[in-house]
C-alpha cells in the first residue's frame, strides 16, 4: 500500500476549500433565523436516511427516499426560492473593483464584534417620530448591495444622527416620502421607492409602508424599521417577517445582533 501523500496539497486545493467555506458560510447566513433552517436540516436527515437505507438494502424505504431525492432539486428551488433570490442578488450586485468589493461582504474575515451603525440614534428618532405620528420607513443594508434601489430616489451621503433622521421624515420636508437607505452609518439615499409585497397576508392596520418593508426584506437580507403614521407604533421587519420585541432596549439589542 502506498503511503498517503498528506503534504501533496496544491494551492488550487486551498482555493477550492476556501471558496466552499465561503459558500457554506453564506448559505448559513441566508437561512439563519428563518423557517428555512429547519427545512434544510430536515432535508439533510432525509438524505442520510436515503444513504443508510441503500447501505442496509432496505428496499421499500429506499425506494420511497429515492423517489423523494429524484425530485429533490425541484423541491429545493421551490422551498428556498427567497434564499436563492437573495444569494443571486448578493453575487450579481457585487462590484469587485469598487468600495463595494466582494471582500466587503466577508464579515467573518473581520474582527469587529459590533456594528458601526448608530442603532441607538435611529431608534431614538423613531420613538420621537412615533410620539407625533410621523410616518417613516428606514432600510438598513447588510450583505446585499442596495445600489439598484438608490436610483429610484435621491442619492445622499449624510452621517446618521437622530436630528438628521427626524428632519428627513418631517412632514413638511421634501424628502419625507418613500424610504431611506442606511449603509455603514451613512444615509445613502432618500425618497427611495421599495418593492411592495402584495402576496403575504398582512393585517389591514398596516399600509403600504409596512408592505414595502416586508417586500424589501423578502427580496434582500436588509433590515427595515417602519413607524406607523396612524398609531405611531414602531415595527421591525426581517426576512419578510415582523420581529417581536419587548421594549426599545430589546429592539436596539436585536438590531445590533442582526447587523454583526
Amino acid at each position: 500500500m502506498e503511503n498517503l501523500q498528506l503534504w501533496d496539497f496544491r494551492f488550487i486545493d486551498f482555493v477550492d476549500v476556501f471558496l466552499v467555506a465561503i459558500l457554506l458560510y453564506y448559505i448559513y447566513k441566508l437561512v439563519k433565523g428563518t423557517v428555512a433552517i429547519n427545512i434544510f436540516i430536515g432535508i439533510l436527515i432525509i438524505y442520510f436516511a436515503w444513504r443508510l437505507t441503500d447501505y442496509l438494502q432496505m428496499q421499500m424505504l429506499y425506494s420511497i427516499f429515492d423517489g423523494f431525492m429524484k425530485v429533490g432539486i425541484i423541491a429545493l428551488i421551490v422551498v428556498f426560492q427567497p434564499e436563492i433570490r437573495k444569494f443571486l442578488l448578493l453575487v450579481g450586485s457585487t462590484n469587485i473593483g469598487g468600495k463595494k468589493g466582494i471582500f466587503k461582504n466577508f464579515k467573518f474575515l473581520k474582527n469587529d464584534d459590533q456594528t458601526t451603525t448608530d442603532v441607538d440614534a435611529i431608534i431614538n428618532a423613531c420613538n420621537r417620530m412615533g410620539t407625533t405620528n410621523t410616518g417613516a420607513l428606514i432600510v438598513i443594508e447588510r450583505n446585499n448591495n442596495l445600489d439598484f434601489l438608490t436610483n429610484t430616489g435621491d442619492s445622499m451621503n449624510i452621517l446618521v444622527s437622530q436630528p438628521i433622521i427626524e428632519s428627513i421624515f418631517f412632514k413638511n420636508s421634501p424628502l419625507h416620502d418613500g424610504a431611506i437607505i442606511i449603509d455603514n452609518n451613512v444615509v445613502k439615499a432618500t425618497r427611495v421607492i421599495l418593492p411592495v409585497n402584495n402576496e403575504k397576508n398582512i393585517p389591514e392596520r398596516f399600509g403600504l409602508r409596512h408592505r414595502a418593508a416586508v417586500g424589501i426584506t423578502e427580496k434582500t437580507d436588509a433590515l427595515a424599521i417602519a413607524v406607523s403614521e396612524e398609531t405611531g407604533q414602531i415595527s421591525y421587519i426581517k426576512n419578510g417577517e415582523f420581529v417581536m420585541f419587548k421594549d426599545t432596549d430589546d429592539l436596539i439589542k436585536k438590531i445590533k445582533q442582526d447587523l454583526v
